[in-house]
């Protein structure tokens, strides 16, 4: 592949975690929750994934691992600040930190500088060849050879849209989202919507912390989600709550972040300086996004003088 089809395939390779991520955060979102523990779900999704596979050597077990952790944190997240009230920023952080903490923990414990699972998983046998597509010049190599997972991904910007805006569950969402007391005065159950929704953003992120670390690289390192979690949220935040306009912000920090690593092989002595450039991304963005916001709200603010 030359050097745009690379860069726009990886673009595909780098946005899927961050995709699975905000697709997971708008739920709990719509629903009125702000998940800051998206980092420490996606983290968990990772570790639990790449330990149970190399404990096991099944991939379906890792899967399921990492979805059952993950949704404990959502239950554990969602008790404290849907059931008791906490504030969801501390609850979040919390869960983030703790994650964090027990990850570098069993490392530690289990004197492992890593884990690493690539005897076990081989990484190019998990791409999928579309049949006809793959054939099809430029196109082909940018859009066949992704991982189950990564399809998926995509596959579930759509359906997210159909469950939030066709369905009776989604309408429940938006309501408990937009006016508790309405939501209650028509028997919704508000906290059992909270919880639903949270506990599929834990889920979808077990999808993207397993698509992390061994779909993709076979090795699981503490941290590894470097700050995903709450691009995710800046995400969400950018593209207003609209499931396929988040998705293009992730879309954009993944080409950033192919783009910067594409970039950094001609780059020489100063290819580190490549890496801040996703994240430099994302802030301009959600600066542009709230000087907009702004501007809008000024001049409606006249239209209404």
């Amino acid at each position: 592949m030359n050097l745009i089809q690379n860069i726009l395939y990886d673009m595909f390779y780098h946005s899927t975690p961050l995709i699975l991520a905000v697709l997971g955060g708008l739920f709990a979102h719509k629903a009125g929750v702000l998940n800051i523990g998206l980092e420490g779900m996606m983290l968990m999704g990772a570790f639990a994934s790449a330990l149970t596979v190399m404990l096991t050597g099944s991939l379906w077990l890792a899967l399921l691992v990492s979805v059952l952790l993950t949704l404990l944190l959502g239950l554990i997240f969602s008790y404290f600040s849907v059931t008791l009230k906490s504030n969801f920023i501390i609850t979040g952080f919390g869960i983030n930190l703790f994650v964090a903490a027990l990850s570098a923990f069993v490392l530690k414990f289990m004197q492992l500088a890593n884990i690493n699972v690539s005897s076990v998983v081989n990484v190019a046998g998990l791409k999928i060849r579309i049949p006809l597509i793959a054939d099809i010049p430029f196109v082909g190599n940018i859009i066949s050879g992704h991982t189950a997972i990564t399809y998926t991904g995509f596959v579930l910007i759509l359906v997210t849209s159909i469950v939030l805006y066709n369905t009776r569950f989604g309408v429940y969402v938006r309501v408990v989202g937009e006016n508790e007391e309405a939501a209650k005065s028509v028997g919704i159950h508000v906290e059992a919507i909270k919880y639903a929704a949270v506990l599929i953003g834990a889920a979808l992120c077990a999808l993207a912390g397993m698509e992390l670390s061994v779909e993709r690289m076979a090795l699981f390192t503490n941290n590894m989600t470097a700050g995903r979690g709450f691009i995710a949220i800046a995400a969400i935040y950018c593209g207003r709550g609209e499931p396929l306009r988040c998705a293009l912000y992730a879309l954009l920090f993944g080409l950033a972040k192919s783009l910067a690593i594409n970039l950094a092989l001609f780059a020489g002595p100063v290819s580190q300086l490549f890496e801040i450039v996703p994240y430099l991304t994302i802030v301009v963005a959600l600066l542009m996004v709230s000087v907009l916001q702004n501007r809008n709200n000024t001049v409606r603010g006249f239209k209404l003088e």
